[in-house]
Parts: C-alpha cells; structure tokens; sequence
C-alpha cells in the first residue's frame, strides 16, 4: 500500500483530506508540526482539536515535540508581508514534514493546507516540489478547496474548536484589523 505524511494545520483542513487520499489508496498519518500558530492557547486549542480528530478517524498522528517558535520567526522576520512570509513558513513546515517522511520510510507528503481557499496553492506547490527534489520524497499535489466546506460539514457534529484566522501572528493582526498583507 502507498503510504502519505500529512501535514495537518488543523482538524478542520484535516477531515476531508484524510479521506481523500485514503479513497486513493493511500495509508495516511499525520504530522503536526506548525510553530507558526499563535499565541501559545491558540497553537495548543488547535492540536487539542487535532488529537481528537484522529481518534476519531483512527488516524496515526505524529506530534513534533516542542513549541518552535523561535524558527518561525527567525524565517519569517524581514518578510512580514505577504506572499514573502507566507513562502518561508510554507518552506519551514513543508520541509520538516519531508524531513519527517524520509525519517518514517512513507513514500509522499503532502499537507492539509491544499483544502484552504485561503491559501496559496502556486506558492505551495512550488515549494512542495523542490523540497520533494531535495529530500527524494515525492509531493503530492491537489487543489482540494471546492471540497473545504465538505470538510467544516464532516468536523462540526464533533464540536471541535474553529480558528478565526490562519494562525501566525500577521493573520490575526490583519484579520482583526481588516488590513492586509503588510502588517508592520
């Protein structure tokens, strides 16, 4: 059987991508890692919702041990607007996902952020591909985002916590602030 890494950015994106590369065959474990989420309560509500999830769905999840927000910022300082920040933390949580598979013998990686219609998908494929190429792990790619409000329809009967905002410390600023793209 086909094995995927996903990386999962929150049970929302999570539920509906499971079962997509499961349809296809594929035997999936998640992966969260995502030091870009903040405040600390946020980050944690989020995997909280995350482990339920997998219980739920009996899906392997595999949980990177810390709070790394130091490389957060130390890749995204300097590049506070978007698309610039946006590339670093891709590249940030895409890598160590890669990184993550290789490690686990799976034999592609994939993430969650692909159901977001929210999300840059170029950006995210782009980067998916040369870390596939530096990492000898192949990326799988699909635009899942006409399938986003499947996913909220199979998470709310769980009453699992919603985000309000993508989850690093600009997206809040701008979701609250109604500005965008240039939070400085």
């Amino acid at each position: 059987m086909k094995t995927v890494l996903l990386h999962c950015c929150c049970a929302h994106c999570a539920a509906y991508t499971v079962n997509y590369w499961r349809g296809l065959g594929y035997e999936v474990s998640a992966l969260w890692y995502n030091p870009n989420i903040h405040p600390y309560t946020e980050h944690q509500q989020r995997l909280e919702a995350m482990q339920f999830l997998a219980q739920e769905v009996n899906l392997p999840l595999t949980v990177s041990q810390g709070y790394d927000m130091v490389a957060y910022f130390r890749q995204v300082v300097g590049h506070e607007g978007e698309p610039e920040r946006c590339q670093h933390c891709f590249r940030l949580r895409l890598g160590k996902t890669a990184q993550t598979a290789r490690q686990m013998g799976f034999d592609a990686f994939t993430t969650t952020l692909l159901i977001s219609p929210q999300q840059k998908h170029e950006l995210i494929r782009e980067i998916g591909d040369e870390i596939a190429q530096e990492t000898g792990v192949k990326f799988l790619y699909v635009d899942l985002r006409k399938r986003y409000s499947d996913s909220r329809h199979l998470t709310k009967p769980l009453g699992l916590y919603r985000q309000q905002y993508c989850g690093c410390i600009y997206s809040e600023w701008e979701r609250y602030t109604g500005e965008r793209g240039h939070a400085r």
